[in-house]
């Protein structure tokens, strides 16, 4: 089995920062890629960033130049960086990462469980 776990949720004020982290852990070949989503109440889950296993990420129009995605391939681990934060960056953010569990096995999506972020005065 695969678990993702994130951590670093929370409140903070317009303008503040927060750094979210996911950790991946079980039965991991390699991974291709890491991302987070987010999904605001009422509103369809929405790519954030994703970073691939060379380095190369993107990022959604909303975020660009407030967000900085990252990997640690060793450790399996992702962060994302999150500064001027705005009220509507309020969401809840699943960690996401495209991986094999075996050499001959296809890349498969294994998500997180969600940890809610709030930009809020």
């Amino acid at each position: 089995q695969v678990q993702l776990v994130e951590s670093g949720g929370g409140l903070v004020q317009p303008g503040g920062s927060l750094r979210l982290s996911c950790a991946a852990s079980g039965s991991i070949f390699s991974i291709a890629a890491m991302g987070w989503y987010r999904q605001a109440p009422g509103k369809e889950r929405e790519l954030v960033a994703r970073i691939n296993n060379t380095g190369s990420s993107n990022y959604a129009d909303s975020v660009k130049g407030r967000f900085t995605i990252s990997r640690d391939n060793a450790k399996n681990t992702a962060s994302l960086q999150m500064s001027s934060l705005k009220p509507e960056d309020t969401a809840v953010y699943y960690c996401v990462a495209a991986l094999q569990r075996a050499s001959w096995s296809p890349v498969t999506r294994w998500w997180g469980q969600g940890t809610q972020v709030t930009v809020s005065s």
